[in-house]
C-alpha cells in the first residue's frame, strides 16, 4: 500500500508527547538506556552525531510498535550522506551568520590601530547578537522535522526535508519552542540530583521527541488508494 506525504501545518500536542515519552521510557527503560549510550558513543565519531540521533529514532519507532529492535541497530551508516550534507549546510550557514561580526572586528581593529576596543564594536554587538540568536532559533525551529523526515520517511534530499518541515511548523513555532524548552529542562533534572544522573534522564529527551515526530508524520501521511476511493464515493 503506497503511502505519501501531504505537508500541512501540524496539530501540535505538547502534553501528549511528554506523557507518551514518559510512558515508553518507564515501559522499557533498560533497552532505551542502552540504545542511548550506543547513540552517545556513535556521536563521538566525526560527522555521525545526527546520524546516531536519527538511528535512535528508528529504534524507538520499532520499540514502540513492538517490532524486533536491537540497540546495535544504531550503528547503521545507510543514511550517512543526507546527514553529512545537513551538517555541512548547518556549518556553512553558521559561518555566513558570523561574517558581519568578523568584518566589523577587522574594520574596527584597522581603525583603532591598538588593542583597545572600539565603541563601534560595542554598539554593533548588542543588536547583532540579538538578531543572531533570533535567526538561529528561527531556522532550528523551522527545521524541527528534518531529522525524522530523513530517518523515519527516508527523504534523502535535505532541501525537500527542509521545505516539508517549513510547512509542518507553520503557526507552531511557539509550541515547538515551549515543548523543546520543557523537555530539555526535564531531561536535565538528573544534574540536580547528581551529575551522573543526567544519563538516566537524558533518554527522555529522545522518547518525547520521537512521539512529536511520529505524530506529525502520521498527520501528513495519506494513502493514495484510500484517497481515490473517497473521491469516487462523491
Amino acid at each position: 500500500m503506497k503511502v505519501n506525504l501531504k505537508p500541512k501545518p501540524i496539530n501540535f500536542k505538547l502534553g501528549e508527547y511528554i506523557n507518551k515519552g514518559v510512558e515508553l521510557l518507564k515501559k522499557d527503560f533498560g533497552n532505551i538506556f542502552v540504545a542511548f549510550l550506543v547513540c552517545f558513543i556513535m556521536s563521538i565519531i566525526p560527522f555521525c552525531g545526527l546520524l546516531a540521533m536519527g538511528n535512535l529514532y528508528k529504534y524507538l519507532q520499532r520499540l514502540s510498535r513492538n517490532q524486533p529492535a536491537s540497540p546495535g541497530d544504531i550503528f547503521d551508516f545507510k543514511d550517512f550522506m543526507p546527514y553529512f550534507m545537513l551538517q555541512l549546510i548547518v556549518f556553512g550557514s553558521v559561518l555566513l551568520l558570523y561574517i558581519p561580526l568578523f568584518a566589523v572586528l577587522s574594520i574596527s581593529g584597522a581603525m583603532s590601530g591598538n588593542n583597545e576596543s572600539s565603541p563601534m564594536v560595542a554598539l554593533f554587538m548588542v543588536p547583532y547578537v540579538f538578531l543572531l540568536m533570533v535567526a538561529i532559533y528561527y531556522f532550528v525551529l523551522k527545521g524541527f522535522y528534518i531529522i525524522p523526515l530523513i530517518s523515519l520517511k527516508g527523504i534523502i534530499e535535505v532541501k525537500e526535508a527542509w521545505n516539508i518541515s517549513k510547512v509542518m511548523t507553520k503557526g507552531n513555532l511557539l509550541s515547538i519552542f515551549l515543548f523543546s524548552l520543557v523537555v530539555s529542562i526535564l531531561a536535565q533534572i538528573g544534574i540536580v540530583a547528581c551529575g551522573i544522573g543526567i544519563f538516566l534522564t537524558l533518554p527522555f529527551l529522545y522518547t518525547a521527541n520521537y512521539f512529536a515526530y511520529e505524530d506529525a508524520i502520521q498527520q501528513i501521511e495519506y494513502d493514495e488508494i484510500i484517497e481515490i476511493g473517497s473521491k469516487n464515493e462523491f
